[in-house]
């Protein structure tokens, strides 16, 4: 449009407003949430744009905990190791309140230093937790659970003697503190689980990346922000404890109950935050869940040599993809507990990777399988999962043999973390819609198996 005096082809210019004092001052927890999840997006690649969303909320209720009569935990958890979930965990450790990381930690620690703390619990970031808990009659690891359990509500409390013989006295020790805890998929109790927002973490797919951590630099990046989510939160303490959010439709009893402190925090902030706040519930309470437990990487090698063996087709039946896999009469999957494998079976082990059947075509004939160049389809899990498996090298340099993102809409935060302190920048939160998107763009396929063979 040309510039002039707004009236050219029937198109009309909004003037400038600067925002107010208290337009600038209530936007201050939008921004807050805005640069924690830019922050996050900076080291780490999630698989998808809600989890910076729950890691920025989660961050700021650790601040304001005590207007909260539960306190979420957080579950990171993946498949495999090498999936970002330790990197998660030191972000968090730099800008919750009073973190404290640990690999290996006692109960009877743990509840002295929440009891010690006072009002205001200190954040536990346990890494390592499938270590603790995938030991078989680990009287540690039931501590723990319990413990956990217990302080997800406030007032809970775990009761222990102290003294000697004759001035023993049962002495009350608080819990209730938040929580996030990192492991392997699958040994996660399903008690904390039910009590968490979990992340299911995968690796970074060649041509994903972050930028480099340095734990100083990063901390000095978030020094003042921490400032800021410290006097925001003090500030709001009080309406926080008496908000009561509606949540989206659909979301009730406990996992009602999880979301309710972080979509509290995101009304409170206003802006866009609200609604992000409850798609990103929606996503991780509505959505397909890929899984607790992890299974082998053979699998997807295996299930990638059936391809190449029938010519690399661009999609299989389930029934054809189950035969080529127990072909074999020595191989694991014809002798899985007892017995082959069947189609659901697959479905459920794939489904843990991000790889869904699908209903698919081959000549004149339809029936459930699975494709290989679609955003649930398996050469995403072979490109993380399977050492060694590139695209086609002819592809080099094209874009077309590229993966690519979702299309979503571009932030008006810039991808360094520093959004600008002037009024634009709360001018476009008042505005937020006028932001622009991005077209998806489709990828060709074509690629090299794990053993160098053409597609």
């Amino acid at each position: 449009m040309r510039v002039g005096s707004g009236r050219e082809e029937g198109y009309r210019v909004k003037p400038f407003r600067s925002p107010t004092a208290l337009e600038v001052e209530a936007l201050e927890g939008a921004r807050i949430l805005e640069d924690l999840r830019v922050w996050f997006d900076k080291y780490v690649r999630f698989p998808s744009e809600h989890c910076s969303v729950v890691l920025a909320l989660w961050v700021v209720h650790t601040w304001a905990v005590p207007a909260f009569y539960v306190t979420p935990r957080l579950v990171l958890d993946s498949p495999e190791p090498g999936s970002g979930k330790t990197r998660v965990l030191e972000l968090l450790a730099l800008v919750c309140r009073s973190a404290k990381l640990t690999l290996s930690t006692t109960t009877a620690a743990l509840y002295r230093r929440i009891a010690a703390a006072g009002g205001l619990p200190p954040t536990v970031l346990q890494d390592e937790a499938d270590a603790v808990f995938g030991r078989s009659n680990n009287p540690q690891a039931e501590d723990l659970r319990a413990l956990f359990n217990a302080g997800y509500k406030r007032g809970a409390t775990v009761d222990r003697c102290e003294g000697d013989s004759k001035n023993m006295k049962v002495v009350e020790f608080p819990v209730f503190a938040p929580v996030a805890l990192a492991g392997i998929a699958g040994n996660m109790p399903a008690t904390i689980t039910t009590r968490s927002v979990t992340i299911h973490m995968r690796r970074r797919a060649p041509g994903e990346t972050v930028a480099p951590f340095r734990e100083r630099d990063a901390d000095a990046e978030v020094a003042k922000l921490r400032e800021r989510i410290a006097e925001w939160a003090h500030e709001h303490i009080a309406a926080l404890e008496a908000a009561r959010p509606p949540m989206p439709e659909g979301v009730v009893d406990r996992p009602a109950e999880v979301w309710e402190a972080l979509i509290a925090i995101a009304d409170e902030a206003g802006g866009r935050w609200p609604e992000l706040a409850r798609v990103a519930c929606t996503h991780f309470v509505m959505g397909s869940d890929p899984g607790e437990l992890s299974r082998g990487i053979r699998l997807l090698a295996d299930v990638h040599a059936v391809f190449e063996s029938n010519g690399r087709p661009d999609a299989m039946f389930s029934v054809d993809v189950v035969a080529g896999l127990v072909a074999d009469e020595e191989s694991e999957w014809a002798d899985m507990f007892g017995k082959p494998i069947n189609q659901r079976w697959l479905a459920r082990e794939l489904k843990k990777y991000g790889v869904s059947s699908r209903q698919v075509r081959r000549g004149n004939a339809t029936a459930k399988g699975y494709t290989i160049a679609t955003e649930e389809g398996l050469e995403q899990a072979w490109l993380r999962y399977l050492s060694g498996y590139v695209r086609n090298g002819g592809n080099t340099g094209n874009l077309a043999g590229h993966s690519v993102s979702q299309a979503k809409r571009v932030s008006f935060v810039s991808e360094t973390g520093k959004p600008s302190e002037t009024g634009e920048y709360a001018a476009d939160l008042l505005e937020y819609d006028r932001v622009s998107s991005v077209s998806d763009v489709s990828r060709t396929p074509g690629f090299r198996s794990v053993n160098g063979g053409a597609a």
